[in-house]
């Protein structure tokens, strides 16, 4: 793949390998290590499969204070660190480099506590989001964020991201969501920010910490929130002549000062390939359909979707179905959330994440379409029309360097269309390698250099995920070592 440029390796480093591995096994156990090339292997890229590099080793801590012997480990003997859930980010952001330690939470998945009382749950950081939700369904409850990995992604990916998902229309994304972190620094020092309320005393750390990308420590432990069920929700699903349209009909709804559970879009080549791979009922014969759900009473529920129908009619919509019951309702967000793996079965695809202002979806539509056929290229658009986080999926072949070439370029074009329209570079796939040289169209040299600035104060040698959100030219100094004192600002 193309142009995204990865740091070299530290050869000093590597050639101190033996050694390291040999002192780590005295601190934490040989049980946690994996050694063998084979096993290094399965943690040589993340859910951004473009780039690949086999780690030096990988550690897999079965508690906070493993992970805190592997940092203090990683501070003294001046080695980098990548910290990784379940790899499934989207932007390179848990890809290791050849002379890193992959520190991987996965073994650390269990449910600590809940307090159905004060409506919270306390877990470790390689649980997934599903089984949090399995956990306190039985009572009556449910953990909100659902990204469309949400059977595979781990609490730490999400905190790491800011993930959000189809359904933080109306209950945000995990920022909103998390209540209190226990975190390990490079030094291997334990902190906890924030706690098990929403009060909190002196600055809001912990909103610093989540979508901070494994910038600034790791994440062990996460105290989320759990909400009551509601007593029940439907999906109505509206098929459009043209994406303009549905664009125009998102907007209309908001302004109408409805707040669905969700409102989710698919162009029509992502209903064909969903509807193929699921059959989830879609309609085939529209360019855009929309997945419009909200929740309430069955008595409420009717209203408001009566409501949103009245709203589409004004765009007229080709085809109008509302979920008849919990079957059907399921088969619609099977087809939805199945989405990047159907589209998967049939092309290589980048999957973009930018953000822009409502008013402006139609025109973004637009252009995006235009932008890949600029490139020689096929989109399939699916994304959180609700809240205006996009997601291209650009298609195209991975062992054609110059499709290669021309799908980077187009997500570029994307990203940079999403600013220039009032959003941003990334809604919840977070910046990683992907979107790292692109910061500069978003932030000022100030802006970025403040952020440098907090980076380097957490982790004063730039040895946690380095190579990562800034620019890589911006970071040389740091990432090296040699860094006498934080970055200036502009």
């Amino acid at each position: 793949m193309p142009h995204i440029e990865l740091p070299e390796p530290d050869a000093g480093v590597i050639r101190r390998r033996p050694v390291l591995i040999e002192d780590l096994k005295a601190r934490v156990g040989a049980d946690l290590l994996i050694l063998d090339e084979d096993g290094r292997r399965a943690y040589e890229t993340d859910a951004f499969t473009a780039y690949r590099n086999v780690p030096m080793l990988v550690v897999l801590p079965r508690t906070t204070e493993d992970v805190s012997k592997i940092l203090k480990f990683c501070h003294e003997n001046d080695v980098k660190v990548i910290p990784r859930g379940a790899g499934t980010s989207l932007c390179g952001g848990a890809l290791p480099t050849e002379d890193a330690i992959v520190l991987c939470v996965s073994k650390m998945n269990r449910v600590i506590e809940v307090d159905y009382v004060n409506r919270f749950a306390r877990v470790e950081a390689g649980i997934t989001n599903l089984e949090i939700t399995s956990r306190v369904a039985p009572k009556g409850f449910f953990y909100a964020p659902d990204p469309s990995s949400q059977l595979a992604c781990t609490i730490a990916g999400n905190l790491a991201m800011n993930s959000g998902g189809a359904h933080c229309l109306k209950y945000g994304v995990t920022t909103h969501n998390v209540l209190g972190v226990k975190m390990v620094l490079i030094d291997g020092t334990i902190v906890d920010i924030g706690g098990t309320s929403l009060e909190r005393n002196g600055y809001d750390l912990l909103s610093l910490m989540i979508g901070s990308e494994g910038q600034l420590g790791v994440v062990t432990e996460a105290t989320v929130k759990i909400l009551p069920s509601a007593e029940g929700a439907r999906p109505l699903m509206i098929g459009f002549r043209s994406p303009e349209a549905a664009g125009s009909c998102v907007a209309a709804i908001i302004a109408a000062g409805i707040i669905p559970v969700a409102i989710e879009y698919m162009d029509r080549a992502a209903i064909e390939v969903c509807e193929a791979f699921a059959g989830a009922g879609y309609p085939l014969d529209v360019e855009a359909l929309l997945i419009v759900e909200v929740e309430g009473s069955e008595n409420e529920i009717g209203v408001l979707l009566g409501r949103i129908a009245e709203i589409a009619a004004a765009h007229d919509p080709k085809t109008v179905v509302m979920s008849s019951g919990p079957e059907q309702s399921a088969r619609i967000w099977a087809g939805r959330k199945a989405a990047f793996g159907a589209i998967g079965r049939i092309s290589d695809y980048l999957c973009m994440d930018g953000t822009i202002p409502l008013a402006q979806l139609p025109h973004a539509l637009t252009r995006i379409s235009q932008i890949c056929a600029e490139h020689d290229l096929k989109v399939a658009n699916i994304f959180h029309a609700g809240d205006g986080n996009l997601h291209p999926l650009i298609l195209y072949d991975a062992n054609d360097d110059s499709q290669a070439d021309r799908a980077e370029a187009a997500g570029e074009a994307i990203l940079k269309l999403c600013v220039e329209l009032g959003g941003c570079l990334t809604g919840e796939h977070g910046v990683g390698i992907e979107k790292r040289e692109l910061m500069a169209s978003q932030f000022s040299a100030t802006d970025l250099a403040v952020q440098m600035r907090i980076k380097t104060v957490f982790d004063p040698t730039w040895r946690l995920n380095p190579a990562k959100v800034f620019p890589l030219a911006a970071t040389e100094t740091m990432r090296s070592g040699r860094a006498a004192s934080t970055p200036e600002a502009a």
